[in-house]
């Protein structure tokens, strides 16, 4: 006899697997404040900040000639962003300014991309649009302030909009098209490249988990057992795959940080 209660549970199961798409990414808030609800990205952007100060705070606290392993580690991490980055991309006259901007926004995104694959977190914050687009914006904010710090607004705008060696017959079709590119387009970009590979990555992982689960509850045996088990393993080597996606989005998003910097210090474009 089929109670109630065992027709409800068998009811998802007729239904077939329902693969995970976007609602997986909305997140109930952990708790409120003052009536705003204060959700699981949010707590991990500030937890994310407070890492990275404390270990480069730790590591500098007490230096010696000789560091020790924090300091050497420290040292590494800065100098891996001061001299790979900021000094090969911006130069050498102009980086130093920009250097504790840049070696903060890397580790920042670096630890937030990897509380994906932290146990107990297991979730990309810059999944969610609005907190990769925020970034970009303050990135967009930094390199046009350089610019225009540097050649006046007047200047700046006629850098980034016309470019150089072109005959001015091509004007009316390159200036709105250099415009839209190097002034509207590129925080887009740059938040978009990282939003996605975080969205996308994050969906495949759970795709292969929740995947290999139903394969094996739903049809069990050999077939179930074998089938749910290659989609674990694929999880396992998506998971790998996802750590470098994770670092590397950091590293672009920092070397193109460093790129917009140099472009709207440079003389010419």
């Amino acid at each position: 006899m089929i109670t109630a209660a065992s027709a409800t549970v068998a009811a998802p199961q007729a239904e077939g697997f329902s693969a995970p798409g976007p609602g997986i990414f909305d997140l109930p808030p952990v708790f409120e404040i003052a009536g705003f609800g204060v959700t699981k990205p949010m707590l991990q952007l500030v937890l994310a900040a407070g890492l990275v100060f404390t270990f480069f705070y730790l590591a500098a606290r007490r230096r010696q000639l000789v560091p020790g392993r924090l300091q050497f580690a420290g040292e590494g991490a800065y100098s891996f962003v001061r001299n790979g980055i900021g000094r090969d991309i911006i130069g050498s006259h102009d980086f130093q300014r920009f250097v504790p901007y840049l070696v903060a926004i890397f580790f920042f995104i670096l630890v937030n991309n990897l509380f994906a694959s932290l146990p107990f977190i297991q979730f990309p914050t810059f999944s969610r649009a609005g907190m990769a687009y925020a970034l970009a914006g303050l990135s967009w904010v930094i390199y046009n302030a350089v610019g225009i710090w540097k050649h006046g607004p007047i200047g700046y705008l006629k850098l980034q909009s016309v470019p150089s060696g072109v005959s001015p017959f091509m004007y009316p079709l390159l200036v709105p098209l250099e415009f839209f590119s190097n002034i509207l387009v590129r925080p887009v970009t740059l938040a978009l490249r990282l939003f996605a590979n975080m969205f996308a990555g994050h969906i495949l992982l759970v795709l292969f988990a929740t995947g290999g689960l139903y394969l094996i509850a739903e049809y069990g045996g050999v077939i179930g057992i074998v089938a749910g088990g290659a989609s674990w393993i694929l999880a396992i080597l998506v998971s790998f795959l996802e750590i470098l996606v994770q670092v590397l989005q950091a590293y672009v998003f920092t070397l193109l940080n460093a790129m917009y910097i140099q472009g709207a210090l440079a003389d010419e474009h």
